[in-house]
C-alpha cells in the first residue's frame, strides 16, 4: 500500500475476541503491500494510552506489527511524541515510564520504544505547510529521518475533533509539544456554575496555572496561560465545563489536517496505515480512567491514505455514533477541508 496508489481500503473483521482480533490484524498485514527496504528502519506510530487509562491499545497488536516488519527484514520500533497536558506522557522520561506501565516494552515487542521528540521534546525539525493557519509546522526530527512507517492508529472518539484516527496519530502524534499548542490555540474552558461544585480538580489538573480557585467562589480561567489542551473540560466530574472556541470552532479542524498534511507529503511513499476498530472509546486514550465503549469491536482496516481510511473508519463504525459522543463538533470539516488544500489523493 504505497502513498502514491489510488486511496482504497482493506477491511478484516473480528469476532469480539482478543484472538479474532489478532487474527484479524495478522490477515491484514499478510495481504498488504509495503514499500520497507530490507535493514531500513521503520517507526510504529501509536499511543500506549495516558496513566490510569482502560482503553488503550494492547501492546499485543503493537507486537504483531513489529514481528510482522522483523519478517519483511526491517528494523522496526515503536514511538510517540511528549504531550501538551500534565499527567504521565508530558516529559520524556514520565511517557516511557507510562509506556512501560502499560506492556509497551521492548522486551515484549520486539524492538525499541522511543520518544520521537526526544527526551527533553527538543528533538524536532520545521517543515513547510503553506496553508491558511500555517506557514510551517514543527514535527519530530525522524520525521525526515526515518526510512518508513506504520501509522497505527486506534480509532475511537475525541471531545475536540469528534473523532481520532490516523489523520490525528499523524498531526498530533508527529508534533512536538509547541506545535501541539498551536493547534489548540482556540480551545478554552467556559463554565456551567450551576453544574459546578467547586471540587477543585480543573485547578489539579491545570498545567499552566490557567484555572484558579479562591475560596468560597467559582474557579475562573486565565485566558493569557490558558494553553488549550482541554484536561480540565475532560476531567471534570461534574460536566460543568465545555469548550469555548476561540475563534471560528471549525479552525482546530483545521489545524489538525493541515499539519497531518504537511508531514504526509514527506511521508506517504514510505508508510503502511492501519485503523484499529476495536475497543471504540468516545474519548482518546489521553483520558485517565475506564472509558466509555460507543460501539462493538469491528476488526482492523488498511488504507493508503489517512483521509480515505479515516473516512471509511468513520462510516463502518456510523457517523451517527460520532454526532452522539459529540454533537458539537464540526468534526466533519476535517474531511471538506482536507479536499480543499488538495490532502486527499
Amino acid at each position: 500500500m504505497q502513498g502514491g496508489d489510488a486511496v482504497k481500503e482493506r477491511f478484516f473483521g473480528s469476532d469480539g475476541t482478543k484472538e479474532g482480533a489478532l487474527s484479524s490484524l495478522r490477515s491484514l498485514l499478510e495481504a498488504t503491500d509495503h514499500p520497507f527496504a530490507r535493514g531500513g528502519s521503520v517507526g510504529i506510530k501509536l499511543h500506549w494510552g495516558e496513566r490510569g487509562n482502560h482503553s488503550f491499545l494492547d501492546p499485543l497488536y503493537a507486537r504483531e506489527v513489529a514481528s510482522w516488519l522483523l519478517d519483511q527484514g526491517a528494523k522496526p520500533f515503536v514511538f510517540d511524541t511528549s504531550a501538551l497536558y500534565s499527567g504521565g506522557r508530558r516529559t520524556g522520561k514520565d511517557s516511557l515510564d507510562t509506556a512501560r506501565q502499560h506492556g509497551y516494552t521492548e522486551d515484549f515487542l520486539g524492538c525499541p520504544v522511543v520518544m520521537a521528540d526526544g527526551l527533553d521534546g527538543r528533538d524536532v525539525v520545521d517543515i513547510p505547510a503553506s496553508c491558511k493557519h500555517f506557514k510551517t509546522v514543527q514535527v519530530a526530527s525522524l520525521t525526515e529521518k526515518t526510512a518508513g512507517f506504520v501509522i497505527f492508529s486506534h480509532f475511537k472518539g475525541h471531545l475536540a475533533s469528534g473523532f481520532g484516527g490516523a489523520i490525528k496519530n499523524i498531526s498530533m502524534g508527529f508534533a512536538s509539544r509547541a506545535q501541539k499548542q498551536r493547534m489548540h490555540a482556540d480551545v478554552y474552558p467556559v463554565l456551567n456554575a450551576r453544574k459546578c461544585t467547586r471540587c477543585g480538580v480543573c485547578m489539579e489538573v491545570c498545567p499552566s496555572g490557567a484555572a484558579v480557585l479562591m475560596p468560597d467562589e467559582y474557579p475562573t480561567y486565565d485566558r493569557e496561560k490558558c494553553i488549550g489542551c482541554a484536561q480540565c473540560i475532560a476531567l471534570c466530574p461534574e460536566l460543568a465545563l465545555r469548550i469555548l472556541w476561540g475563534a471560528d470552532d471549525a479552525a482546530f479542524q483545521e489545524k489538525l489536517v493541515e499539519t497531518a498534511a504537511a508531514v504526509w507529503r514527506i511521508i506517504r511513499d514510505k508508510t503502511v496505515l492501519i485503523n484499529a476498530l476495536i475497543g471504540i472509546s468516545a474519548e482518546c486514550d489521553c483520558l485517565p480512567g475506564k472509558l466509555e465503549i460507543i460501539a462493538p469491536d469491528l476488526g482492523f482496516l488498511g488504507g493508503t491514505h489517512p483521509v480515505g481510511l479515516d473516512e471509511e473508519s468513520v462510516a463502518r463504525v456510523g457517523a451517527s455514533v460520532i454526532e452522539k459522543a459529540h454533537p458539537r463538533i464540526l468534526w466533519q470539516r476535517q474531511f471538506a477541508y482536507a479536499r480543499e488544500i488538495g490532502f486527499h489523493e
